[in-house]
């Protein structure tokens, strides 16, 4: 007995789509055709589609339930910006990024699925840089970290002479302890639950480090890591206590930031009197003329900057009438500052802000609120590992709470 006619026009085809298919069987399901849907039209169906029977029938129940008659879309892999930096050095050899990623640790996607999501990218229009060019970049990125963990990098016109002379003191002393809140007005920018201090950590005195050479060098420095590890209070702890004669200005990142914007919040970050000039070379010569003393620029939330608001603030610290030092910082600022390679060249010292580590939690959270001198130290640590992992605001947040009902009741 053959196939009924109203088969025939699903299978006219050598290979018939998904959508297709099962859009033709659903009508003859519905109408009914020679007494619905058959065993014989999902077997024909499975045959002109290229599947197996079960596959129809599975392509059928989504339909139904779901109302998809498309495969549904699958997680498509993206990577990330360092990702391409390590496929970049390794001259495009997807394996080798492979490799990375396992000695790196973590999930790691499949070596196929890589392959595939970098031919997407590349698709797409994404370039992927030439192994001498990052292998250039690599090389440099090293001497400039050498140059700055050695505190020879100076501004370009200077000599080693010239810099030697404008040498400062360190900015912070080496003594650890805790600096109360409310102590000094620098420190107001950070907020804290009540009774807790600010302690020096490791992270805060090789952030008071890297600002004191950049000072002495009237350089730049480029303050990185993930959010809530304590980066605005390190700088604000380094610069509370600057040497005679530096001002210290915290510059506002504008909502939806730029160049016009910027010059004008960099104008009032400075409180310079008078309205502001009408025209930007006006207002480029009041700022230039205030920053003629000795000033460190802090630039909290850098990342949020584009890049003619990074090329605005080069411009200002390459000026030969100023002095000045550049203090960029924010999580992701050091990717910000890769899209502007003048001025990232120009950075004396990148300085990442890591987690605590397990072995300092214990004394660190003690010395920042007396809630936790009572708590045993292993304790501390699984509080740590199982929430807080290392991230100082996470740890402020556990405070605040019961800091707050104790302050309360008394």
């Amino acid at each position: 007995m053959g196939e009924p006619d109203a088969w025939g026009e699903v299978t006219a085809g050598l290979r018939v789509s998904r959508p297709v298919l099962v859009a033709r069987l659903l009508e003859l399901d519905a109408a009914g055709a020679l007494g619905a849907l058959t065993t014989a039209h999902v077997r024909g169906g499975a045959q002109v589609g290229g599947v197996n029977v079960r596959t129809v029938w599975r392509w059928l129940e989504a339909a139904r339930t779901e109302g998809r008659v498309e495969r549904r879309p699958r997680a498509r892999l993206e990577l990330s910006d360092q990702m391409w930096e390590v496929l970049a050095q390794a001259g495009g050899n997807v394996a080798a990024l492979h490799r990375h990623l396992k000695a790196a640790g973590g999930e790691v996607p499949s070596l196929a699925s890589l392959h595939r999501a970098v031919r997407w990218d590349l698709q797409a229009g994404r370039v992927l840089p030439d192994r001498a060019v990052a292998r250039r970049e690599r090389e440099e990125q090293q001497t400039r970290q050498a140059l700055a963990d050695l505190a020879l990098a100076g501004p370009s016109e200077a000599g080693a002479a010239k810099v030697a002379a404008r040498r400062l003191p360190p900015l912070v002393p080496e003594a650890t302890g805790s600096l109360p809140v409310g102590e000094n007005g620098a420190l107001a920018g950070v907020a804290l639950p009540a009774g807790a201090q600010l302690v020096r950590t490791s992270s805060v005195r090789a952030v008071a480090e890297a600002v004191g050479q950049t000072m002495a060098t009237q350089g730049a420095v480029c303050l990185f890591g993930d959010p809530g590890r304590g980066k605005t209070a390190a700088v604000r702890t380094a610069l509370s206590a600057v040497p005679p004669g530096w001002k210290v200005t915290w510059e506002p990142v504008p909502v939806r930031p730029s160049v016009a914007g910027m010059r004008r919040a960099v104008f009032d970050a400075l409180a310079l009197a008078g309205r502001f000039p009408n025209t930007s070379a006006l207002a480029d010569a009041a700022v230039t003329g205030a920053l003629s003393e000795a000033q460190v620029l802090v630039v909290d939330e850098a990342q949020r900057l584009p890049v003619p608001c990074l090329a605005y603030l080069q411009s200002l610290w390459d000026h030969s009438g100023t002095r000045m030092t550049l203090v960029l910082c924010g999580a992701g600022s050091e990717r910000a500052l890769s899209r502007l390679p003048q001025l990232a060249s120009r950075i004396g010292a990148w300085q990442e802000v890591p987690r605590l580590t397990g072995a300092e939690v214990a004394t660190v959270v003690t010395g920042f609120h007396p809630l936790w001198r009572t708590v045993p130290a292993p304790d501390l640590t699984w509080i740590d590992r199982s929430c807080a992992h290392g991230t100082f605001r996470t740890w402020a947040a556990l405070t605040a709470q019961p800091a707050e009902r104790a302050a309360h009741h008394r």
